[in-house]
């Protein structure tokens, strides 16, 4: 995974925001440099979830994945940090919580591969795709409250 792209996209999942670990995972991601960007607290409907998973279709897991991700709301971010992505990936940890180091937000917070309490993107062009899908270009600040590029 290369990557020097300075924002990524972040999901805390159903799973973590049900459970009441939003704040305890937004803390993580302060304490770690990054600014929120944008951020919302949303529901994904069948169709967005299915358009946000297209790459997944047909794979074994996409429906209980789907299913999973309308669940209940989702609370979505885009980060701003140097080398933004492998920064929250770093802190996250790998996909299934048994691999994430101890005190990755996945090791403290997720139970399995689908139910991992986060998700962050994968590459420089995943985040662009990603950002574009859940903000427009008006929902995106700097710190100093002015409009964020959003590479379109």
């Amino acid at each position: 995974m290369s990557s020097n792209r300075d924002t990524t996209l972040a999901i805390i999942k159903p799973d973590a925001v049900k459970k009441g670990y939003t704040g305890k995972i937004m803390t993580m991601i302060d304490e770690a440099g990054f600014r929120i960007v944008s951020m919302k607290m949303t529901r994904l409907t069948v169709d967005q979830a299915e358009s946000f998973y297209a790459e997944h279709k047909g794979k074994k897991f996409y429906n209980g994945l789907i299913q999973f991700m309308i669940s209940g709301p989702i609370i979505v971010m885009i980060l701003e940090k140097y080398n933004a992505i492998e920064a929250f990936r770093s802190i996250i940890g790998p996909t299934d919580p048994a691999e994430a180091k101890e005190n990755t937000v996945r090791a403290l917070y997720g139970e399995t591969v689908k139910r991992n309490a986060v998700h962050g993107s994968d590459s420089d062009e995943t985040a662009i795709q990603e950002e574009n899908f859940f903000f427009s270009y008006n929902e995106r600040f700097n710190t100093e409250g002015l409009i964020f590029s959003c590479d379109q």
